[in-house]
Formats: C-alpha cells, sequence, structure tokens
C-alpha cells in the first residue's frame, strides 16, 4: 500500500523535474531585496539556462526558458541584449522515500501506559505493525532574478512538487509552473 504524503517540504526551487508528474501540487514561496526599486526594471534577458545530465532535458529547459520569456513580457518587460535584469532557472531533483508505520493492537486486557496499566487483567492479544514506502522525486525549480547593474541577486521564486510521473502534457505543465512561481514579481506591482 502506497502511503502519499499531504504536506509537501519546500527545498531551494520547483522543479524544471517537475515534469515527470501528471498534476503535482506546485508549492510556491518567494523573497526579494526589500530596498530594490522594482519599478525601475523595465528589460530582461533569460540566461545560463542549460540541461544538466541525468536531471532535465534539453526540450523541458527549451520549455521553462520560453515560459518564462512569455510571461515577462506579459508582465511589461521587454526582452534586450543590454537588460536591466538577467533571469536564470535552476532545477534540483532528489529521489527521496517516505516511509509510514502503521500499528494495530488487538486482544483484550489491559493497555500499557507510561503511568501503569489500563483496563481489567493482563495484556492478551498483540499488536501488529505494517510499514509502507513509498519512492517518490521531490523537485523544485528556482527562479533567480540578478540586477545587471549591482550584479546582485533582488527576487527569487521556487517552486517545489513530489513528482510521481511524467505529465500528459509537459508543455502546459511549465507554463502553468512557471506562472505560478512568477505570480509575485515584481513585488508590489504583481497582478492581483
Amino acid at each position: 500500500m502506497n502511503i502519499k504524503r499531504k504536506n509537501l517540504r519546500i527545498i531551494p526551487l520547483l522543479i524544471l523535474g517537475l515534469f515527470y508528474s501528471c498534476s503535482p501540487t506546485v508549492k510556491v514561496t518567494t523573497d526579494y531585496d526589500h530596498a530594490a526599486n522594482f519599478s525601475e526594471y523595465k528589460t530582461f534577458a533569460v540566461y545560463d539556462l542549460k540541461a544538466q545530465e541525468g536531471q532535465v532535458n534539453q526540450l523541458n529547459v527549451d520549455r521553462v526558458t520560453k515560459a518564462i520569456r512569455n510571461e515577462m513580457i506579459a508582465k511589461g518587460f521587454t526582452e534586450s541584449s543590454n537588460p536591466d535584469l538577467k533571469v536564470n532557472a535552476v532545477s534540483i531533483l532528489k529521489n527521496k522515500t517516505q516511509v509510514s508505520a502503521n500499528t494495530d493492537f488487538y486482544g483484550y486486557g489491559g493497555m500499557y501506559r507510561p503511568y501503569g496499566y489500563w483496563g481489567g487483567g493482563a495484556m492478551m492479544g498483540g499488536a501488529n505493525t505494517t510499514v509502507n514506502t513509498y519512492d517518490y522525486v521531490d523537485g523544485s525549480l528556482i527562479i533567480d532574478i540578478v540586477s545587471t547593474k549591482t550584479q546582485k541577486l533582488i527576487w527569487q521564486g521556487i517552486g517545489n512538487a513530489q513528482i510521481d510521473s511524467k505529465p500528459d502534457n509537459p508543455e502546459e505543465f511549465v507554463n502553468s509552473s512557471i506562472t505560478k512561481i512568477l505570480a509575485g514579481f515584481p513585488p508590489g506591482l504583481a497582478k492581483k
């Protein structure tokens, strides 16, 4: 019997690897430089996205690049060879195993408690413990936005999901994941 985690842990990003899940729930967190004046940034360039061997294939890198471009343009930014902002994405994929145990007590009599026995008579019966394991990929995609003027990170969005299988429509999944991650950019000016 497979037991799935209901609460997803966040690790630094969503994953390009999220591409391996039919409809995982993407949990997003963001952080930014509160001193940055985001209204002064008008142009961007996507940079340094590469397929990492054993992590994400070139098709998915291209999907992520295209989705970031489309989302930045939809937010009113212009792509430029001399940009105000550099946008990068990094994927992190980790194989994980969820382990759970369930103990069922059976029989009659008392049960031991730290303060003594509860119930009547001696414990007659027993207990049966079932251990279940569930293997999955914990995937994150981190989008960093850097000011070219200061060369400092000014905004970061992290999407994280538990990946069980390859999605039916990877392009649609990537697009919706990037939209979710970038929903909070720029801070204070983001669409409601």
